[in-house]
């Protein structure tokens, strides 16, 4: 029998919760995926379109008997009031042939309003970044909110990550997953591949197409990278907006998070004294646990891409110091 979420008998433990602010595609998306998922027993949804968000609870409470005991409901900002993450996934939305960071300002404003919103209700919770352009927008939280930094973590690169893992597994004929290889960087137009560390069952790309006959030349890997990073543009042509994918890696990170697994993972986070790097959100593999991100891990980068990601890092600054937020 339903309860209301405030009827919790004292002998059970407190049920995992998470808070989705901005239910559009990607929190609809992955609010939906988390309900697969079991991982949790209380999803609050929350928009400044409430009847959205209602809509949004009603379809996924219809799920509910086919899939997991999940309480869901569209509330309002008090809602994030004992989440564990808090997912935030409000903004609008990247156009056709915009840029990321084209989004910035309109997105940076609409930040500066909610995260305090949340944080009224939540101090001791994860916030996790979705929004475009998220590495900005990641800083931006962190700024606001007054959490500590590994507190604040942003998608990074998860998705860019995935979509090259795909295509490399595609070409050298083996599944994604035994495929291991990282974009780096921005989440957006300054990506880095890191070339020099990506490998199968542990052997590097050019020892692996040795032995197996493949052909992974320049001209194949610039192909392979540029299609990494202009798949949201070609999506976004296509069918107007990426969901599904970037839904599941949400679901990745809060996974680690709330089991603790302490998962390497390229999540966006304040990078301080790594590359030479100071006071900007940019993706690096990090072992994200209970806590947020544990600990970044310094890559053995190669020189050229050690200056690709001092040069992506440097986009985010100058984006960063034209939204006089610090």
């Amino acid at each position: 029998m339903y309860r209301d979420r405030g009827q919790q008998p004292e002998h059970e433990p407190h049920p995992r919760k998470v808070a989705i602010v901005g239910t559009g595609k990607v929190g609809a998306t992955f609010a939906y995926a988390l309900l697969l998922s079991g991982l949790v027993g209380e999803i609050a949804l929350i928009d400044v379109d409430r009847r959205r968000a209602e809509g949004e609870a009603m379809d996924l409470n219809h799920a509910v008997p086919l899939s997991h005991p999940t309480r869901i409901w569209a509330g309002d900002y008090p809602d994030c009031a004992g989440a564990d993450v808090v997912v935030v996934a409000a903004g609008t939305a990247q156009r056709p042939g915009e840029t990321r960071l084209d989004l910035v300002k309109r997105n940076a404003t609409i930040f500066e309003d909610i995260i305090p919103r949340i944080t009224a209700h939540n101090r001791g919770g994860i916030l996790l970044i979705a929004t475009n352009p998220v590495d900005v927008l990641s800083y931006v939280a962190w700024k606001v909110s007054g959490f500590p930094a590994p507190r604040v973590i942003g998608s990074g690169t998860v998705l860019d990550t995935a979509r090259f893992r795909y295509l490399l597994g595609e070409h050298l004929g083996v599944d994604p997953r035994s495929v291991h290889a990282y974009i780096i960087g921005e989440h957006g137009d300054s990506e880095v591949p890191v070339w020099s560390l990506a490998n199968v069952a542990g052997m590097r790309l050019d020892d692996f197409c040795r032995r197996e006959e493949c052909d992974l030349g320049p001209e194949i890997r610039e192909r392979i990278f540029e299609q990494t990073r202009n798949a949201a543009y070609e999506i976004i042509e296509r069918k107007g907006a990426t969901h599904y994918a970037v839904a599941v890696g949400l679901l990745r990170i809060v996974e680690s998070i709330l089991r603790d697994q302490h998962t390497v993972l390229p999540v966006s986070s304040l990078v301080s004294g790594y590359y030479g790097l100071e006071n900007v959100y940019l993706s690096l593999p990090a072992v994200v646990g209970r806590g947020g991100v544990q600990r970044v891990l310094h890559l053995p980068l190669s020189d050229e891409e050690t200056q690709a990601l001092r040069e992506s890092a440097a986009v985010l600054r100058g984006v960063l110091d034209g939204l006089d937020i610090d």
